[in-house]
């Protein structure tokens, strides 16, 4: 058996473009693991270079095809691509599917593509815990353009636009996405909106209710210097991708000076609350009675809000002490 390497050492080859570097450090930041917080952390220090995009929509709406398609594209401009592509997993067995390196296997050959699909493990939002120190691994070995696919599971995917610079909104001609948009808040998270299966008969209209009601003010973003482009694609008949990618780079432009100091904010402002939720988790579930407290619950002896409370009171004793 081969000598663990610490995650630590790990770093240079990754930042080398090492595949075999960067795939560990990615397993072991999705296991979450210990040991590689340290290397997480120097990982992060160095990172701050890829432009990262976030894609999301509803199931049925394209996203994976149109993501592949998008990496031709990117490839065939000299761009290095990594995928990131969020799957659900089973509440029972905690497994996926991960079906989005399987329809683009294709790409698996370029050693300027990185595809890696992740589960969820029950993280809501449409984004994988450890997504965003996937994506630094990635960024520090080299990749310029990070895509994360969500997971589109419906109609409260926002985490992304606190996670990406440029945040894609997917919809498709007769699955409803424009009132799905209104009534989660997905259509104001796009800094672009892509209708896909614009070789269907029916994609005028829902091209032409996106853009009423971005004329009328609903969905505008919080970047003042930016009005949300709606670009209508076919994977089928491979249009509308140069125009998509055109988009990537304006947007990227808008973003410098104080746009882009404030989209940053934005970002950080996230990955510190998602990493202090995740880390008074850890600390709580090991040291309070967690499951006898859901024992008494289900027992109905103590109704819920009083054993957290109880919880509480005593890991902060615990905490403190």
């Amino acid at each position: 058996m081969a000598d663990y390497i610490p995650s630590m050492d790990l770093i240079e080859p990754a930042s080398k473009g090492e595949t075999w570097a960067v795939a560990r450090l990615i397993s072991r930041a999705e296991a979450n693991m210990s040991e590689v917080r340290e290397a997480i952390g120097e990982i992060y220090r160095r990172a701050g270079n890829a432009h990262v995009i976030g894609l999301t929509g509803v199931p049925g709406s394209g996203k994976s095809t149109m993501v592949a398609k998008l990496v031709h594209k990117l490839r065939a401009a000299g761009r290095r691509v990594a995928v990131v592509a969020i799957d659900p997993s089973s509440p029972y067995s905690g497994g996926s599917i991960l079906g989005d390196r399987i329809r683009m296997s294709d790409l698996a050959l370029d050693r300027d593509v990185f595809i890696r699909s992740m589960a969820t493990h029950g993280s809501v939002g449409g984004m994988a815990h450890a997504a965003l120190d996937v994506v630094d691994i990635l960024d520090i070995a080299g990749f310029d353009k990070i895509i994360i696919e969500t997971v589109g599971v419906g109609q409260d995917e926002v985490e992304i636009a606190n996670a990406s610079h440029t945040t894609v909104v997917v919809s498709a001609p007769g699955l409803g996405d424009e009132v799905q948009a209104i009534k989660a808040g997905i259509l104001e998270i796009a800094d672009i909106h892509v209708v896909s299966k614009c070789d269907r008969s029916d994609s005028n209209k829902t091209m032409t209710d996106l853009k009423s009601m971005l004329r009328d003010g609903i969905g505008h973003g919080v970047q003042p210097n930016w009005r949300a482009p709606v670009i209508g694609s076919s994977s089928f008949q491979e249009e509308g991708f140069d125009e998509l990618v055109a988009a990537f780079d304006k947007h990227l432009e808008s973003l410098e000076g104080e746009p882009g100091r404030a989209r940053r904010e934005q970002i950080s402002s996230f990955r510190l609350r998602k990493a202090a939720e995740a880390l008074m988790l850890e600390r709580f579930e090991a040291q309070s009675d967690f499951d006898g407290a859901a024992t008494d619950v289900a027992a109905r002896t103590v109704d819920p809000y009083s054993a957290a409370e109880t919880l509480v009171r005593n890991f902060s004793s615990e905490a403190s002490s």
